[in-house]
């Protein structure tokens, strides 16, 4: 045997020698980082399990996923209430769908305001009108001889509305109203509405319009006359502003039932 493989053989018996120290060293560690490792892992897992408990145990206990505490007892009786009260309103709506045109003139729907607009040959008639505040807040009750109490009659809205007649790049505007029942009866008129100013402009309307009032064009009655004989061959008619106010209340009665369910959204964190 020469010295070289006599070198070997003693170099791996050393090496076998220490082997056993080795492993056992090597054993040792992997065992305690396991045991730290899985120490760990049970200290995380039931932490966890403690914050979901403590989250689940806060939770509001209507189901809105809320944190308890956030719901006083105002906001539940809100939501209670406004709950009913879109129940109700449901029930006593009539028109459940908006039409998209009303005697002939299309219908377009921004937020509250409300546009009709007819083409009659080169003439473009186009109505304005606003819903907000347009409802009657000071409707006669109905007294009935069976019912102990006076029932308020049905709520309409009635807007002021502009009527816009457009022909090339002229434009004549007229803003009208509707008349109550009382000055129709001091008045002696048979119409609903009435004009309220005048005003005839070219290209857009700006401030520096001017305008007359329709008490000033009234004094001079028959022009005032002629003027509602001109708006009702436009088809402008008390029949017409008749259907404009059961539109207008359909609308409107709609926009207040999307307010109700919005608010109780917005209380209910839903």
């Amino acid at each position: 045997m020469n010295n070289m493989l006599k070198l070997a053989l003693c170099v791996n018996g050393f090496r076998t020698l220490l082997n056993p120290v080795r492993n056992v060293l090597s054993v040792t560690c992997t065992n305690q980082q396991r045991q730290i490792a899985r120490s760990l892992w049970h200290m995380s897992a039931s932490h966890n399990e403690k914050i979901k408990n403590s989250t689940l145990s806060q939770l509001c206990s209507c189901g809105c996923g809320r944190t308890r505490g956030v719901h006083s007892k105002g906001e539940k009786a809100l939501v209670e209430f406004l709950t009913e009260e879109i129940l109700a309103e449901r029930k006593a709506q009539k028109v459940k769908t908006i039409p998209s045109e009303l005697a002939g003139f299309e219908a377009s729907l921004n937020g509250a305001e409300i546009t009709l607009t007819k083409k009659i040959e080169e003439e473009i008639i186009k109505i304005i009108f606003n819903v907000n505040h347009s409802v009657d807040t000071d409707v006669e009750p109905e007294l009935h001889e069976n019912s102990e109490k006076p029932e308020l009659g049905e709520l309409k809205s009635k807007p002021s509305f502009k009527v816009d007649l457009i022909r090339g790049n002229s434009t004549v505007s007229l803003s009208c109203s509707f008349i109550s029942p009382n000055d129709q009866q001091d008045e002696g008129y048979n119409d609903i509405f009435g004009i309220d100013e005048i005003s005839i402009y070219d290209g857009e309307w700006n401030e520096n319009v001017y305008a007359v009032s329709g008490e000033v064009v009234d004094s001079v009655r028959y022009l005032y006359d002629l003027l509602m004989t001109y708006l009702e061959e436009k088809g402008i008619s008390n029949e017409f502003v008749e259907k404009l106010s059961e539109y207008s209340t359909a609308y409107e009665h709609t926009a207040y039932i999307g307010l109700l369910e919005g608010l109780s959204k917005f209380v209910s964190g839903k």
